[in-house]
């Protein structure tokens, strides 16, 4: 039996990004505050609502969480299914994480990013180099619906609602980038400015996603192929028509390529090279005055 919105729900809701009424709309729900809020809105939002959760393994009792999803997806009138994807111990668990998850879910499954979120992604994209493009962190939308909300907001909605929701002890684990960034980092930062700096990182990543969705259009009728053109090229122009190109090639997955990559590409457009790596077993070459990109693994 679906639960009547609340006040508080209703005032979220204006902030957020959800499809019209009666759109099929997947979420992502883990079963913390975020993602649960999440489920609680959509159905708000009067969204046809198919919950799923993901078990990846990595703790005991993890399996459990599922319930209370499960719960939730009853009270608020949404369907439910629970999906396993194991992730084995190793290197950068975050990352595989998120693939397994990402494996499992379809490709435009909403999720329960926050503001908060948001900050910490531009920063991680900050330190990782990721540019233009990953300063404009998340775009705003069906897939990240609420993401003008802030986390403290989604932890009451959940509290006045009275949900049990799931705290994840990966979220507080120092060995994470993100995490250290969410406990040290933005703190440290909204002291120094004697501010709040989540809008301000916010804020900034809606300019530049403008300033990038901008380039792409001045860009769309470069040839990252034709090597002449590219090299007469306005550098910051011929730099996005390349990173777009290796980027729908699936040459440089899962991240854009870097800068340092992207440099030897223009290189060899330029006729300063002959031929450049771009990853493991991918290169770029020159011939005829095109530029072909060739797998050197043998697959």
């Amino acid at each position: 039996m679906r639960t009547a919105c609340t006040g508080s729900a209703a005032a979220l809701l204006a902030r957020c990004r959800f499809p019209p009424p009666g759109s099929a709309l997947t979420c992502a729900v883990s079963g913390g505050p975020d993602s649960t809020a999440l489920l609680v809105l959509a159905t708000a939002a009067q969204c046809r609502v198919s919950a799923i959760h993901v078990d990846h393994g990595l703790r005991p009792g993890s399996a459990g969480e599922a319930g209370l999803v499960a719960d939730a997806c009853r009270r608020f009138g949404a369907a439910f299914r629970s999906e396993r994807a194991e992730v084995d111990p190793g290197p950068n668990l975050e990352a595989r994480a998120r693939a397994a998850r990402a494996s499992v879910l379809p490709f435009d499954a909403a999720t329960g990013h926050t503001a908060d979120d948001q900050a910490e992604t531009v920063l991680v994209n900050l330190v990782r180099g990721a540019a233009l493009d990953g300063l404009a962190g998340m775009r705003p939308g069906p897939r990240h619906p609420i993401l003008a909300l802030r986390r403290s907001e989604t932890h009451a909605l959940c509290a006045e609602l009275a949900l049990e929701t799931v705290q994840d002890p990966s979220n507080a684990d120092a060995a994470h980038v993100r995490n250290r960034l969410r406990h040290e980092a933005l703190p440290l930062l909204s002291a120094i400015a004697r501010r709040d700096v989540v809008p301000v990182l916010a804020r900034q990543a809606e300019v530049l996603r403008e300033e990038a969705e901008l380039l792409d259009e001045l860009c769309a009728g470069l040839d990252p192929t034709d090597a002449r053109a590219l090299a007469a090229a306005p550098p910051a122009l011929a730099r996005r028509a390349i990173r777009r190109w290796l980027r729908q090639d699936g040459a440089c997955p899962p991240h854009p390529p870097d800068r340092d990559a992207v440099q030897r590409v223009l290189a060899v457009a330029r006729g300063q090279a002959r031929a450049c790596e771009i990853g493991a077993d991918v290169r770029v070459r020159r011939s005829g005055g095109r530029l072909l990109i060739e797998r050197t693994g043998g697959h």
